[in-house]
């Protein structure tokens, strides 16, 4: 049986990413058939020379696109404009420097300085829910601009993949745009959807939180082994060795695109050499405790989300409800009066 394709993720400065690929790690990602989805964190000549040498190596390279930290890092609601003019900055480097790319990775996540604020416990994030809630315009706004940047990238013939988190899948199911209003991610219509699956942070149910989005992703993103940005909630420890061994095979069952947040992670705690031995067939173990904590958190979420959608419908009708009620109550008495 064939193993499921590999991306590992790439969250480094310059001068790390050149330390991380030595000729060793090159040789053991073409073994292992793997690709990698770099963070562009910068558009640096030094980058471009390690995504030369991937290309050379074969090793298909994904370009995963983000902005500087004070415009939000990850692409999402509010920055949908400063998007595509990154895009083209992208564009223009990738065209000077020759460089090849297997696909373009959006990141949609809540804005990074909204989860520092989270992170450190202050209030101002609550300051901005109300108008967050109510605010429909600029969700449009978005979407159109996403959408646009989504053509221009096909149209300069590229795939392109979102990373999302899953609970975009709940947010689609109910119609609902509550979610993406609140927190700021965006539900972009992309080639491949990859849902960032992460089972370290949702502990100790993150294998059922696996499970239960697993079956609705097209791509499946694990992690976190380590590197890249300390997550806002959750548990901040990276994924053990048995962690990730249970998370791929839960993975696979699904999907066959499988997604390693991170390299640098997987190459500091020692897993390479693991998973170029990786046996793919054997019996998985269906973590039943945890599926079933995880559906009636679902089940809550879908609700509020639903309510969310329809609440416009709701208050009519029970205004509507209200006004035959009355009307009712009205001419029973009338009929009452007549009868007396």
């Amino acid at each position: 049986m064939a193993a499921p394709r590999l991306t590992f993720f790439v969250e480094l400065e310059v001068d790390r990413l050149l330390d991380l690929f030595d000729d060793s790690l090159i040789s053991d990602l073409v073994d292992m058939r793997a690709g990698i989805s770099m963070g562009m964190l910068d558009y640096d000549l030094r980058r471009a020379e390690v995504v030369r040498r991937l290309n050379q190596a074969g090793i298909p390279v994904t370009a995963w696109l983000l902005l500087p930290r004070d415009q939000g890092y990850w692409f999402n609601l509010e920055n949908s404009a400063l998007a595509l003019e990154r895009y083209q900055a992208f564009r223009e480097w990738t065209q000077s420097s020759g460089l090849q790319w297997e696909a373009v990775g959006l990141d949609i996540e809540p804005d990074i300085r909204d989860m520092e604020q989270l992170q450190s416990g202050r209030l101002q994030l609550l300051r901005k829910l109300p108008g967050r809630v109510f605010g429909r315009r600029g969700l449009r706004t978005a979407r159109q601009n996403y959408r646009t940047l989504v053509s221009r990238i096909r149209a300069d013939g590229w795939r392109v993949e979102s990373y999302q988190h899953p609970f975009i899948v709940d947010e689609r199911r109910a119609r609902s745009t509550l979610l993406q209003r609140v927190t700021g991610m965006v539900d972009v219509p992309v080639d491949r959807e990859v849902l960032m699956l992460y089972s370290s942070i949702y502990r100790p149910h993150g294998a059922g939180l696996l499970w239960s989005y697993a079956s609705e992703a097209q791509g499946i993103g694990l992690g976190i082994t380590g590197g890249g940005i300390t997550p806002a909630v959750g548990d901040p420890q990276p994924l053990t060795w048995d962690e990730l061994d249970r998370d791929l095979r839960l993975a696979w069952y699904w999907s066959d695109h499988l997604y390693i947040f991170s390299l640098e992670g997987c190459v500091q705690q020692g897993f390479l050499p693991r998973l170029k031995e990786f046996v793919w067939d054997k019996p998985i173990l269906i973590p039943e405790v945890s599926v079933e904590h995880v559906a009636r958190w679902r089940a809550a979420l879908a609700s509020l989300l639903w309510v969310s959608a329809h609440f416009q419908w709701l208050l009519a009708s029970a205004a509507a409800s209200f006004v035959l009620v009355r009307l009712l109550r009205r001419f029973l008495r009338g009929q009452r009066a007549e009868a007396s």
